[in-house]
């Protein structure tokens, strides 16, 4: 329980209430969740040369920053604003710390007293003294958490040239505002209205009307931990590893030592090989961690999805049993070697032998499973690894503690080959979906919706053909039989090739095919096609350019909705194909909006006097080159939006004043017709004003 207790009013001493001759300011992009905590540097110039230095915190919910006045050994990093002194500059006084939500509280991380601001604003002061022309510079360390997770300290930079009258934060620099009465506001909000090329945008929105509700990322990480479930249980049935359950749940309860005992080592095996694929995911935090837009990139890479494809096809391969895929024998032999140390090392350097020496079988699927999720960030990549370790090491425990359990186990023998080869056909209709990535991005043309079915249709008969016993491969046996499970299975086979089939059947009123929604996002859009080609899904006419858009909405006087899309997003296409083509959203979307869809991994270059260097938007100063069509798209969204990933729609009027709260994946058809609904009613009521 925590006890709160408020502080005294923080000290003023060198915050005097006098006149403010003008004002430097220059401010960080407000907070996100990627971005806890964002900053504004302001000098106010004083009389008598002397400028008062502050830097401003403005926190995201839940978010929280650490006093200056806090003991360091406590554990979390006090903030420290520190001003250089230099030639021309010097110091008066101490550093002052001003925030209404400052607090002192027990704290159960820290498990002592803390003094922390929760939320809202915190100033850091400064009063200088300045030579006319000088240059102050310093820097702002701090940390931040919430209740889950800590940042690692950050230290900001910032910088005040008093001849050119320019500050800088984070390489950011801001421009002079003059004030003709006294005293200043330290809580002002950073202006919601931003320009992007032409136009203005207000992100604050008019309304908070909407009721639609997008699918949340906890939600989202129990799907992928599902999703891993799946694929370690298909693993669990490969040859390579389950053969292994009775022996080594024998070898347990069977090698001395009590039942409990036996119970509690196969219990800490199945631990061990839990914990051994989530460190695997460790990596990608550390990437993560370097730039956050690294793994949101990958899923758009076109010679990631290249290799991904290859990749794909070998592991393909492996499982028709045209070769096998190892690790060095070497990594095996050593971990074998430490499992003679005994005791929890020696258990975990089993599990870790388990591991190396079952990759042939469970590489293909671990592959598959790590690029599905690596695109969606670190944890989900996390949360799908605990999943797939939870399917390998929970039945080691559990057999142990039901030992006549393994007694009703099927037998090994040809069945688990035939599991290998069914997955090899997957592995083939899977890589197309990564070629076919490529192919979109690349704007290449090949693999449109006519040969993506096709070979989906292929590999869906090749499954039922196996199973039936028509084709095999090298390591069948030889009196194969058909048993009543690989009968069902090759059945489904044949009927999933029907309703493919299907995805050729023309709509008339769209003018394209017909959307498969079980191939929703994997399969390309139904209008990239030869026979049947449209511009925009379900028949609804959009632009696929803001200047365009924006003109044509002021034209017919239309609220505008930015969508916000990828020609890989999985989701984009399950929004389009399964809530954009019911009658009441195509409606709306047709006869009241303008639809501009802006495609954030189009790689097309844009032309030359379009390119252009800008600040990067995670605090680091750097500069990065905006020369690709999804680049400037995508740093629009970040920028303005203030949103990384995508779908994401935005309703706005055709003067670029946001309608009413954005929205991401809402699969619930009521929800997004009331989101849409929303901006509509506001727009109008903002005519009638």
């Amino acid at each position: 329980m925590e006890v709160e207790k408020e502080t005294a009013p923080p000290p003023v001493a060198n915050l005097p209430a006098e006149e403010i001759l003008s004002t430097y300011e220059s401010a960080l992009p407000p907070p996100t969740q990627d971005e806890p905590v964002s900053w504004t540097f302001r000098v106010e110039e004083l009389e008598g040369s002397r400028y008062r230095l502050s830097m401003i915190a403005t926190l995201a919910e839940e978010w929280t920053v650490y006093s200056q006045d806090i003991d360091p050994e406590i554990g979390p990093i006090p903030t420290e604003m520190v001003v250089e002194a230099g030639a021309g500059v010097e110091p008066i006084g101490a550093v002052t710390e001003t925030s209404a939500t400052l607090k002192k509280k027990y704290d159960n991380t820290w498990e002592a007293e803390v003094s922390k601001v929760d939320g809202g604003t915190v100033t850091y002061s400064q009063v200088v003294r300045m030579e006319p022309g000088a240059t102050v510079s310093g820097y702002l360390t701090y940390q931040t958490c919430n209740d889950e997770m800590c940042l690692p300290p950050r230290d900001v930079p910032f910088t005040f040239d008093a001849g050119a009258g320019l500050a800088t934060v984070d390489g950011i620099s801001g421009d002079a505002t003059d004030f003709t009465l006294g005293g200043g506001d330290d809580d002002r909000a950073v202006a919601s209205v931003r320009p992007f090329g032409d136009h203005n945008f207000n992100a604050e929105p008019l309304a908070a009307c909407n009721v639609g509700e997008a699918v949340t990322q906890g939600q989202g990480l129990w799907a992928i931990f599902g999703l891993g479930l799946l694929g370690g249980l298909f693993a669990l049935i490969m040859p390579c590893i389950f053969p292994m359950i009775p022996l080594t749940v024998s070898f347990f309860t069977k090698s001395g030592g009590s039942r409990a005992e036996g119970i509690k080592q196969a219990a800490l095996y199945g631990f061990f090989i839990f914990l051994i694929y989530v460190l695997l995911s460790a990596p990608f935090h550390l990437i993560a961690g370097i730039d956050p837009s690294i793994l949101n990139s990958i899923a758009s890479n076109v010679w990631l999805n290249l290799v991904f494809f290859v990749v794909f096809i070998i592991f393909a391969g492996s499982f028709f049993g045209f070769y096998e895929l190892t690790l060095p024998q070497s990594w095996s032999n050593r971990a074998s070697q430490a499992e003679g140390v005994g005791g929890v090392v020696g258990i975990f350097f089993m599990a870790l032998t388990l591991a190396l020496v079952s990759f042939s079988c469970t590489g293909p699927i671990l592959g598959s499973l790590l690029v599905e999720a690596v695109s969606d960030g670190a944890w989900p990549l996390t949360a799908g690894m605990a999943g797939f370790g939870v399917a390998l090491g929970l039945p080691f425990a559990l057999f142990a503690a039901f030992p006549g359990v393994l007694n009703s186990m099927p037998k090994s023998g040809g069945w688990l080959n035939s599991v290998k080869v069914v997955l090899g056909f997957v592995e083939i209709a899977l890589a197309f979906k990564f070629l076919s990535n490529a192919d979109l991005v690349g704007n290449w043309n090949l693999l449109r919706i006519e040969p993506f079915l096709l070979i989906w249709m292929l590999c869906s008969l090749g499954i039922a053909a196996y199973l039936f016993g028509w084709i095999s491969f090298p390591h069948d046996s030889r009196n194969r039989k058909v048993g009543p499970v690989a009968a069902i299975i090759a059945v489904a086979g044949v009927l999933f090739t029907a309703y493919l089939a299907f995805g050729f059947t023309k709509n008339e009123e769209t003018g394209s095919y017909e959307s498969l929604n079980l191939l929703s996002g994997i399969a390309p859009p139904v209008c990239y096609s030869y026979l049947n080609p449209c511009d925009c899904p379900q028949g609804i006419t959009c632009f696929k350019d803001l200047d365009a858009g924006l003109a044509y909405a002021r034209e017919v006087n239309k609220p505008v909705m930015l969508d916000f899309t990828g020609y890989t997003c999985v989701n984009c296409r399950k929004m389009e194909e399964n809530v954009w083509s019911q009658d009441r959203i195509n409606d709306i979307l047709t006869e009241d909006y303008v639809l501009i869809s802006l495609y954030v991994d189009d790689r097309k270059e844009l032309p030359a006097d379009q390119q252009q260097e800008v600040a990067r938007l995670d605090g680091s100063g750097r500069r990065i080159l905006i020369d690709q069509v999804g680049e400037k798209w995508h740093y629009f969204q970040q920028s303005v939006f203030q949103h990384a990933t995508q779908p994401y729609y935005v309703l706005v009027s055709p003067d670029g004043q946001t309608l009413n709260p954005p929205v991401a994946y809402t699969p619930d058809v009521d929800d997004y017709e009331a989101f849409l609904r929303c901006g509509l009613n506001t727009f109008e009521e903002l005519q009638g004003k």
